[in-house]
């Protein structure tokens, strides 16, 4: 495994967890328009359901979405995104990882947070007006992501002089901004946004030099899972992607990312349980 992120815990709400080993994000979309699995979870009971399974295989945290950020999406209102969102939080009150949020909305932030949600996971890095506030007047955890432009527009002509470092910068400035408004470090998380406002070669110069990011001290959230530029590079359809999505998480995690945002829990979590004893760590990828 890469050396450890400074940080050696994450602190989410009531939450605190060890970062002595990868940590597995699952994903669920409460949305009826995500790039990959549109409209599967967006019934509440059905999205609880996925929730709950995919802790069962193994998710340190289940990271749930009521607004599509895929390429090409336009916006929804906080209302109609709040109640997507509100019913599967209640449901999810008693899970035994944390519960991420992902929203661009103080609105939305706040009200996940007062229904349980322990992380704000946030495409725009706390920019909307009222959002640093928001999450600094809580316990809740942060991921910081980077995105070039907006999900509607952003992959129209990505363009960069040197993306790793353009993407480092402004992320240490968002981190900057997060500590300036009173929230700690250790509650801190990064993300370069693979595919948001990047091309297939962006996003690989990024995941080549990812270390880059992690020499911030910080944890470092890498979401490769079905992305496009795998389909790129296979010729393989959203839902076929399963391979390349495991490959690019060990790529990630071979080069400093503490955090791998995935639909495909077990089978990440049983390639990570590999990794690791390669390295020698024995099963601690899996426990």
């Amino acid at each position: 495994m890469p050396a450890a992120v400074t940080a050696r815990s994450l602190r989410c709400g009531r939450f605190r967890l060890a970062l002595d080993r990868p940590l597995v994000a699952g994903v669920v979309n409460v949305t009826p328009d995500s790039f990959s699995d549109g409209g599967r979870t967006l019934d509440p009971a059905a999205a609880i359901a996925h929730a709950r399974k995919l802790v069962d295989e193994g998710a340190d945290l289940v990271d749930i979405g009521a607004e599509s950020s895929r390429p090409g999406a336009g916006s929804v209102s906080a209302e109609q995104e709040l109640s997507r969102l509100m019913p599967v939080l209640e449901g999810l009150r008693a899970l035994p990882v944390p519960v991420s949020v992902d929203t661009t909305k103080p609105e939305v932030m706040r009200a996940a947070i007062g229904a349980g949600a322990a992380m704000i996971n946030d495409i725009g890095a706390l920019r909307s007006p009222g959002a640093l506030e928001v999450v600094a007047a809580s316990d809740a955890g942060v991921c910081l992501m980077h995105m070039q432009g907006e999900p509607r527009t952003m992959q129209q002509s990505p363009s960069y002089g040197d993306v790793v470092a353009e993407v480092r910068a402004f992320l240490a400035e968002r981190v900057a901004a997060a500590e300036a408004r009173g929230i700690a470090r250790e509650r801190i998380v990064i993300d370069p946004g693979f595919g948001f406002g990047k091309t297939v070669a962006h996003n690989f110069e990024l995941l080549r030099d990812l270390r880059r990011l992690a020499e911030m001290g910080l944890p470092v959230m890498a979401g490769w899972s079905r992305k496009s530029s795998l389909g790129a590079v296979t010729g393989r359809g959203a839902d076929e992607r399963l391979a390349g999505s495991i490959a690019a998480a060990l790529l990630a995690v071979q080069r400093g990312a503490t955090i791998v945002r995935v639909h495909d829990v077990a089978a990440t979590r049983d390639a990570l349980a590999v990794l690791a004893a390669m390295d020698g760590h024995g099963d601690r990828g899996k426990q």
